[in-house]
Order: C-alpha cells, then structure tokens, then sequence
C-alpha cells in the first residue's frame, strides 16, 4: 500500500469515529487480557490492541495514573490501524521486579531504558511514543536517546527533560507550592503517609491536577487499583527524591543522565499537547518551543482539560498521534 493511500485509510477511519462512536466505544471498552513478557530487569504487564502488522504506538501513563488513561484512546487507535502497546510502568500494577535484589529505582532514565527493553522483548524496531506526566518525560527521553526507535513523540506538556542540578535551583514561591509533594515526600512522614494514604492521597492528586474533571468513583477506583503494586510507593519516593538529589541513581544509568542533563534538543517529529485547565506543576508552551528542532506543533486544547489529557480528551490525543504519524 502506497503511503497516500495508507494516509488516506487512517484519515477516513479517523472522520468515521463520530462523537457518538467514541460514546459507545468509551461505554464498552475493557481492555483485553493483560499480557506478561520479561524486559530488562522487569516482568512487565501490558495490554495490546490493533493489528499487528500496523504502525506501533506505545502509550505511556504518568503518576498517580495508569493503563486506563488511554481507556478510550487505545479502541480508536486500533479502529485506525495502529498497533497499540500501554504497559503498566515500574510500580503499577501487574509489573514486577523479575529480582528480589534490583534497587526499586524510580529515577527517569531508568523508566525511559524499560520503555526501551519492553520494545526490544516484543521486537518493535520502531514506534511512535506518547505520553504524560512520567509518561511524556519518558516519550522525551526515548526521542533524544534512542531516535532511531522513535517514529515520532505526542508529548503532553511538551518537554520535562531535567537533572538532579537543574532541579536544585528555585522556582519562583508559586511554583513551588505547585510541588507540595514532592517535598512531602523528602520526608519520612511523607513515605510513611502515602504507604497509608495512598488512595485518598491520589484522588486528591487527580482532583487537584484537573480541577474540571468530573471523574466518578468508579473510574478512579479501577486505576487505583494498580497502586497496590508491592513496589508503587518505593519506586514514587525515589523518583521524587531523586530529582532534589536525596537519593543516588543506579550506575548503570550514569551515562544516560549525563546525556539528559545537557538538554538535548529532541529531533524526531513531535506534537506536544496542554490542557487548558492542567492544574499540576508544567511549563509554558513558549519556553520549550526551541527544545524541538524537527518537525513540530504545539496544541492547546481548551474547555477545562486538565492534566490526565488522554483520559479527558481522548479524540484530540488520538488526532495527534496520527498527524504526528504524518509529520516529515
């Protein structure tokens, strides 16, 4: 198939899914069995849609989020053609530490290495990689390390990519109010109460990040439920504490953070994505426009989208995922 005419098979099955369909899809959608398959240092939990000789995309969730971010992206997805990947991250539900004796490291050039290790277990040579929150940071950090396995990015709050000596340096006082938890979660008070408090503390999380979205119980409870990983809360404190610096990351990683702590430009195709109502901690669109120097746009999607962008605008996560596909 010419690539005009693949083009134009994945546009009219787009034009297709009316607001109606993504309803009924979005009503009945209960992801297949989730799949196992050892990568890397990880026994990692995923569920897979789509026709696998389509064009892979790999989703990934953020904290305190999991696969069902991408509830209602992933059916659309495969009604378009793509082969769709959203593995549990490091800490979520089904994943596992295949050893008892690996450090439960949550720093980010760990996660990135997993999205990697997971592609290389399933043989995909390439895919287009998208996410938010820890996710989009991932997607970032895939693109600049490994661009030959990156098609292209969908990156939501466009680039986090940071350092342990970056992140010593202030942020003005409202933007560090924006990070209560981080410096909660310094503390050993702050382990102890999200061990205890996880579920409460999350929701809390979900609320504060999109203050418009009206989520119901049901919803949450059923992401909630990956956070009961017996290595969720160790893997979330040692993230946060690494970027102040509190905690040392793993050896193995040292060259890879070395490379990120530069602030390479991303390459690839990319299309970053804001909520008009993100309520979390993100930078403005203006100051990463230069961190991407291959084909680029920018979209802010308005009427009270909040930070779990793909859950909450799920047709306008997918539009981008397929125009990235396009970009040259």
């Amino acid at each position: 198939m010419s690539q005009v005419a693949h083009k134009r098979r994945i546009l009219a099955a787009v034009a297709a899914v009316t607001a109606a369909t993504v309803d009924v899809i979005a009503a009945q959608t209960a992801f297949g069995p989730v799949k196992q398959i050892d990568a890397g240092v990880l026994n990692v939990g995923y569920v897979e849609a789509g026709p696998a000789g389509g064009t892979p995309v790999v989703l990934l969730h953020g904290w305190p989020y999991d696969i069902y971010s991408y509830a209602d992206v992933t059916p659309l997805l495969a009604k378009a053609g793509y082969h769709v990947i959203v593995p549990y991250f490091r800490g979520y539900g089904t994943t596992r530490f295949r050893s008892g004796e690996t450090l439960r490291n949550g720093q980010p050039s760990a996660l990135a290495q997993d999205v990697i290790d997971l592609m290389d277990a399933l043989k995909i040579k390439k895919a287009i990689i998208a996410g938010f929150d820890w996710g989009a940071r991932s997607a970032d950090i895939v693109a600049v390390l490994w661009p030959e396995r990156c098609k292209g990015i969908v990156s939501v709050s466009g680039y986090l990519i940071s350092s342990v000596e970056s992140n010593q340096k202030p942020l003005p006082p409202i933007a560090e109010y924006g990070w209560w938890y981080q410096f909660y979660f310094a503390t050993e008070r702050g382990r102890q109460g999200y061990r205890e408090n996880r579920h409460d503390f999350d929701k809390l999380i979900w609320k504060l990040a999109s203050p418009k979205w009206k989520f119901d119980d049901a919803t949450y409870d059923r992401t909630a439920a990956s956070f009961d990983n017996p290595d969720h809360v160790d893997i979330v404190i040692n993230n946060y504490r690494w970027r102040l610096g509190l905690v040392k990351g793993e050896p193995p990683y040292d060259a890879l953070e070395e490379k990120l702590a530069k602030s390479p430009v991303i390459t690839v195709p990319a299309i970053t994505l804001e909520g008009d109502a993100n309520g979390a901690p993100h930078p403005e669109p203006g100051a990463y426009r230069n961190k991407f120097t291959g084909p680029y746009e920018h979209r802010t999607l308005t009427g009270g989208i909040g930070h779990n962008l793909p859950q909450e605008a799920p047709k306008a996560f997918v539009q981008a995922i397929i125009d990235v596909d396009q970009m040259k």
